[in-house]
C-alpha cells in the first residue's frame, strides 16, 4: 500500500526555550524566515505525502494558524503589490490536507503517535518530528518509503555520526549490514555512550511504520514513571516476529533545532545559504567574531 500519511508530533512544552517557547511553539521559532516545522511540511509535500497529521497541545494553536488563511493579511498584500509575499503565504494552506489531534498529556512520543491512530486507519505512514529535519539530496522522506516499499516493515532513519557526544543523545541500531546503509536491527541501544556504541549509525529522526505499530504501541505497560516511546512498539514488533530496519538518510545533513546552540547554528548556516543576505551576513560573522576575541 502507498505512504500517503504522516504524523508529525508536536505537542512538546519546549522547556529548553523558556521563556520564548511559553507563548510560541517551538516548532514556530524561525530559521531565518521560515519556521522549523514548516521545513519538515515542504519535505513531506515534496515527496507526495496527501494527508498530515499534526500531533498537538492546548499551547500550539499558532501551528495550526500558520497552516491557514489568512484572508485580511492576503487582502493587504494584494493591494500593496506584494506579489512574492502573496504567494508564499497562500500556498501554506493548500500543501496537504492538515489534520489536528490533540495529545490530551505529555505521555511520551509514542503516546504522541498513539494519538493519530484513528486518522491513520489501517495505513503504513511516516512519522517526523516537528523541531528538526534533514536535509539531503534525496529527502529523507522519499528515501524512507522507498526502503518501505522494498521491506514492507519498520525503517528507522538514521545518521552516520563518530561524535563520541552524540552517543549520550541518540539511540543506535545494533546488527547485520544487509545492504550499504541498512541494517537489520537486532537490538536498539539507547543512549550507549562512547565506549559502548554497536555501531556508528544514529538513529535520529525519520520513520516509516506499518499500521501495526498503533496495536503494539497499545499491548505496551511502560515501568511507573517511565514514558511510553516508539522504540517500545519497535520492540513488541520485533518479539512477534517483524523485522525492523535501520537506514542511513544517504547524503543527509541533520538539523537539531530541538536544542538553543543547534538551533542557532541551523539559523546561520541556512542564512549563509542564502544568495539575498549572505554577503552582508558572512562579513558580519567574521567581524564579530574577530572582535571578540
Amino acid at each position: 500500500m502507498k505512504i500517503r500519511k504522516a504524523v508529525v508530533p508536536a505537542a512538546g512544552y519546549g522547556t529548553r526555550f523558556l521563556p520564548a517557547s511559553k507563548a510560541m511553539p517551538k516548532e514556530m521559532l524561525p530559521i531565518v524566515d521560515k519556521p522549523v516545522i514548516q521545513y519538515v511540511v515542504e519535505e513531506l509535500v515534496e515527496a507526495g505525502i496527501e494527508q498530515i497529521i499534526m500531533v498537538t497541545g492546548w499551547h500550539k494553536r499558532a501551528i495550526e494558524d500558520h497552516f491557514d488563511r489568512h484572508l485580511e493579511l492576503e487582502h493587504k498584500l494584494e493591494l500593496a503589490g506584494k506579489t512574492k509575499q502573496l504567494e508564499s503565504i497562500r500556498k501554506l494552506s493548500d500543501m496537504a490536507e492538515f489534520v489536528y489531534v490533540r495529545q490530551k498529556e505529555a505521555n511520551g512520543n509514542g503516546g504522541a503517535i498513539l494519538t493519530a491512530k484513528n486518522v491513520v486507519g489501517n495505513e503504513p505512514f511516516i512519522v517526523l518530528w516537528g523541531d528538526d529535519f534533514i536535509v539531503a539530496p534525496e529527502s529523507r522522506t522519499k528515501q524512507l518509503i522507498k526502503a518501505y516499499d522494498k521491506y514492507g516493515s519498520v525503517i528507522l532513519g538514521g545518521i552516520r555520526t563518530d561524535k563520541p557526544e552524540d552517543t549520550e543523545k541518540y539511540g543506535y541500531a545494533k546488527g547485520p549490514e544487509i545492504e550499504p546503509g541498512i541494517i537489520k536491527v537486532e537490538e536498539f541501544v539507547e543512549k550507549p555512550g562512547p565506549k559502548k556504541a554497536p555501531s556508528n549509525l544514529a538513529i535520529v529522526s525519520g520513520f516509516a511504520f506499518p499500521p501495526g505499530i498503533f496495536d503494539a504501541l497499545e499491548s505496551f505497560t511502560p515501568k511507573p514513571g517511565d514514558e511510553l516511546v516508539y522504540v517500545d512498539g519497535v520492540n513488541v514488533l520485533r518479539n512477534e516476529g517483524m523485522d525492523a530496519y535501520a537506514m542511513e538518510i544517504k547524503g543527509g545533513r541533520y538539523y537539531d533545532c530541538g536544542n538553543i546552540t543547534e538551533y542557532l547554528k541551523t539559523n546561520v548556516e541556512m542564512a549563509l545559504k542564502r544568495d539575498d543576505i549572505n554577503g552582508e551576513f558572512k562579513d558580519f560573522i567574521i567581524n564579530t567574531a574577530k572582535n571578540l576575541k
